[in-house]
């Protein structure tokens, strides 16, 4: 199963375990104020999941590990490939 299949289905299962709850097709008994928390309740996790999310990028971005060495290697292709260029007469700024 892919990671968006996991994801449809785990949506999928919040949104219809919350559809039921507001639509009374189960017979739960729940009280008018336990109703409103269930009626917001999506808004909640949305919001919830952005916080999780932006705080995730973050930290990724904060951690975000410099690689020197491919960084030079891949300056050396450069200067290979114009140098390779300049060969073949095309003349580069």
């Amino acid at each position: 199963m892919t990671k968006l299949l996991q994801w449809l289905l785990g949506v999928g299962l919040l949104l219809g375990t919350w559809a039921c709850l507001v639509w009374d097709l189960v017979p739960a008994q729940l009280s008018p104020q336990w109703k409103e928390v269930v009626w917001v309740a999506p808004m909640y996790l949305l919001m919830s999941f952005a916080c999780y999310s932006l705080a995730t990028i973050g930290y990724r971005v904060a951690t975000f590990n410099d690689c020197e060495d491919a960084a030079k290697e891949l300056q050396q292709e450069i200067e290979e490939a114009r140098r390779d260029l300049a060969k073949k007469g095309l003349k580069l700024s």
